[in-house]
């Protein structure tokens, strides 16, 4: 038999380190369909849990655990086989599996980031708890940013680079980058003071006068934020323009405001006190009405063609649609006022006297 293998050139079949070596592999795909039941298991009693880091632990063990276990049971075939051939492979494996193990757990820890951030928003929306999205977002990317960093580091330390050496080059070659992108670095901040200082959000209205920005945010980046104007239209902002602009945010406001005057004719001048009052005692009633905030009714002026009284008061809705429908109800009532009192809303008009057909008449 041992003639035949070495005539077809499968001596390795013969040899004593095999067995053990497929021993180990054996030994490492029977641990690893046992993890996954496991985890399968573990996730299943998690998910009938209220926190979000457990399920979100479970979903990020499987893959990375995969890659260590069979990063840890190759490492030992190999040296197997490097005792008995003597491979001159042996001195890359160790630094190989280091840094293997060292991506696998910088793996782990990004997915961990990844799922919790999810759970948590999916939570929120569940029990409508109004967890702030652009919040999470930034912590999930500085962590992932932060892993991402510190893994590389390691993992240079590992195969021997200096740390201390690689980071005074950074530090001078950030000096030369931060002069050679500083709008980039201006983004960069103004994004990080979006993300702190929180003036907006996704899925808010905003708009600034110093400039033509108006519409709801859909994306807030490192680098620029994503307005969608009420034409449908994207309006790519610079985070930098943020910090120097005046920003509005109308999705805060906590009322929406009727300002209107209207004039009566000189001749209803005797009915202006009751229709004042009149409309005064409506607004108090109406249920759409905030009356705890300021409502003024008051005989404002004489007009060039009308008796002008004004109204300033504020509804409970900020909604657009609904704060419409409450200012026409509003506005149709004080017409009926008007017109119950038996005056009338004036219209632009102008009065002639010609004092020269006046004297005529008068000697006549």
């Amino acid at each position: 038999m041992n003639d035949l293998i070495q005539r077809i050139g499968l001596d390795f079949l013969a040899s004593s380190w095999l067995p053990q070596v497929l021993t180990i592999l054996g030994a490492v795909a029977l641990v690893n369909i046992g993890a996954h039941y496991l985890l399968r298991r573990i996730e299943k009693i998690a998910a009938r849990t209220a926190t979000v880091w457990d399920d979100a632990l479970i979903k990020a063990t499987r893959k990375p655990l995969t890659l260590i276990l069979w990063v840890t049971g190759a490492t030992y075939a190999i040296q197997i086989v490097h005792q008995h051939l003597g491979t001159p492979v042996h001195d890359f494996v160790l630094p190989a599996r280091n840094t293997l193990v060292i991506i696998a757990l910088a793996w782990f820890l990004l997915r961990l980031i990844r799922h919790a951030s999810h759970n948590a928003l999916a939570r929120s929306a569940a029990m409508e708890t109004g967890m702030d999205y652009t919040t999470v977002d930034a912590l999930s990317k500085l962590g992932r940013f932060s892993v991402v960093v510190l893994a590389a580091l390691v993992i240079l330390q590992t195969l021997g680079f200096s740390i201390s050496g690689v980071l005074a080059f950074g530090g001078i070659g950030g000096i030369a980058v931060g002069f050679a992108a500083k709008d980039m670095l201006a983004n960069f901040f103004g994004g990080l003071t979006i993300y702190l200082d929180r003036p907006f959000t996704v899925g808010e209205w905003i708009r600034s006068p110093d400039h033509q920005i108006e519409g709801t945010v859909e994306y807030i980046g490192w680098r620029h934020t994503r307005v969608r104007a009420f034409n449908k239209n994207p309006i790519y902002v610079p985070n930098a323009l943020f910090t120097t602009i005046v920003v509005e945010n109308p999705t805060r406001m906590t009322n929406r405001r009727i300002k209107e005057t209207i004039g009566i004719r000189y001749a209803d001048l005797d009915k202006m006190a009751l229709i004042v009052a009149d409309v005064k005692a409506m607004l108090q009633g109406h249920p759409e009405i905030d009356t705890g905030a300021t409502l003024i009714v008051s005989f404002n002026q004489f007009a060039a063609s009308s008796l002008d009284f004004f109204i300033y008061t504020f509804t409970k809705t900020v909604e657009w649609v609904h704060y419409h429908e409450v200012k026409q109800d509003v506005l149709l009532k004080i017409a009926a006022i008007i017109q119950t009192h038996g005056a009338e809303i004036a219209f632009p008009t102008r009065s002639v006297h010609l004092e020269s057909a006046a004297a005529e008449v008068a000697a006549d």
